[in-house]
């Protein structure tokens, strides 16, 4: 093993309420420990398996239904699937509370019917989804069987979710329900593991999505000529939105994603429509740059209706489709600083992001949570190229699984 015995112990030892010297005849640590490295073959497999589950957003219950047949035939108790699609299963300690939940999200960016095929070539994996997040839910599943296998009773108790709902449009769906219905005030503290590498994300960066509709009468390009054109009045409007001055800290973004409209190229549209991404780790922030977007659309059409005033005006309707809410686990708490100790004692250095993950919903509840990297690398992430570099990737297995001991106390 890489760590350093000493400050293992005493890491493990928040977990466990025992003293560094009592540690130092406790094997059950280092027998879970060792276990996640042996096994990390299997947890390789486990996660390319996993991957060739198509999980395409809004249908995850395939490869959900997999996850819960896993959850069983590990052991854990009251297994059983929420009304949002989340997976669920607890592994109880000593005392109900406090209760840990460590979670990995089962979909994927990718659409139906995208080829899902796991290729290896040494340690490279190559898939959809390899790393994001079918190395997630490997490690968690990872982290049970070590649990099991080194018969780890924890003090608390840790609920395991692999849940719907974190990519794109998915809009945080299965942690909106977890904290919101399913285990409304019974979570206690929240771990995700999320992607690639060995960070800890404590800043969940928030966005507002909208799906912006532009309509008119519509008519023939030559016949109706001078009539108000939603497509032109949604140029206007991008055109503003591309002018709007945002701060470089916080950081703040805009983006429009995608567009479409339009019937034929000699017809004036009679509707058009653009999405739009916004996103910022301070509320306030994201709260001014919501604002100023509406009021860029409706001076947008009012431009619009000016220039083509004598046929039939243009109107837009902006959809808020997509809210994450912004929060954050300051770096001085007990989480954040337990997982930097984890992470020390396993020659890990910290790396601290922020980011947007299932981790937004609890931080924005002041709920202490963090998402940590599954460990190994990868490249082309929400590509059809996304690799997965396995190279030592044993140890983020290990860094998961002595942060749940840690944090189950």
């Amino acid at each position: 093993m890489t760590f350093r015995y000493p400050l293992l112990l005493l890491a493990a030892g928040l977990c466990l309420g025992q003293t560094p010297s009592e540690l130092n005849n406790d094997a059950t640590v280092r027998a879970a420990l060792e276990a996640a490295k042996r096994n990390e073959p299997r947890t390789l497999d486990l996660q390319a398996r996993l991957c060739e589950i198509p999980a395409p957003p809004f249908q995850e219950t395939v490869r959900g239904r997999e996850l819960q047949r896993l959850f069983q035939e590990l052991g854990l108790r009251d297994v059983r699937v929420d009304p949002a699609g989340n997976v669920i299963g607890v592994r109880p300690g000593k005392a109900a509370r406090p209760n840990l939940v460590f979670a990995a999200h089962l979909d994927t960016v990718f659409p139906e019917g995208t080829h899902v095929k796991v290729t290896r070539q040494g340690d490279i994996l190559k898939g959809p989804g390899i790393g994001d997040d079918c190395r997630g839910l490997a490690v968690m599943l990872a982290v049970i069987g070590a649990l099991n296998e080194a018969h780890v009773e924890t003090p608390g108790t840790i609920t395991f979710v692999a849940d719907v709902g974190e990519e794109g449009l998915g809009d945080l769906r299965g942690m909106k329900s977890l904290f919101f219905d399913t285990l409304k005030g019974q979570i206690d503290k929240f771990v995700s593991v999320d992607g690639t590498g060995l960070g800890i994300t404590h800043i969940g960066v928030g966005s507002n999505r909208y799906k912006v509709t532009f309509k008119g009468p519509g008519g023939h390009s030559y016949g109706a000529f001078g009539m108000a054109n939603p497509i032109q009045a949604m140029g206007r409007a991008i055109a503003k939105i591309d002018a709007l001055e945002v701060p470089r800290q916080p950081k703040t973004t805009f983006n429009v994603g995608r567009i479409g409209g339009g019937t034929s190229i000699n017809a004036i549209p009679f509707e058009a429509w653009m999405e739009v991404d916004m996103r910022s780790a301070d509320p306030a922030a994201l709260k001014d740059l919501d604002t100023r977007f509406n009021a860029a659309i409706r001076q947008a059409v009012a431009e619009e209706n000016t220039r083509w005033n004598n046929r039939g005006p243009v109107s837009a309707s902006a959809e808020l489709v997509g809210v994450r809410p912004a929060g954050q686990t300051a770096r001085d708490s007990p989480i954040v600083q337990t997982a930097i100790a984890v992470s020390r004692a396993l020659r890990i250095e910290e790396a601290l992001h922020e980011g947007s993950t299932d981790s937004n919903v609890p931080m924005n509840l002041q709920i202490p949570a963090i998402t940590i990297g599954g460990g190994g690398s990868g490249t082309a992430a929400h590509s059809l190229d996304e690799t997965f570099d396995a190279a030592e990737s044993w140890s983020g297995t290990q860094r998961a699984l002595l942060l749940a001991l840690a944090l189950a106390r």
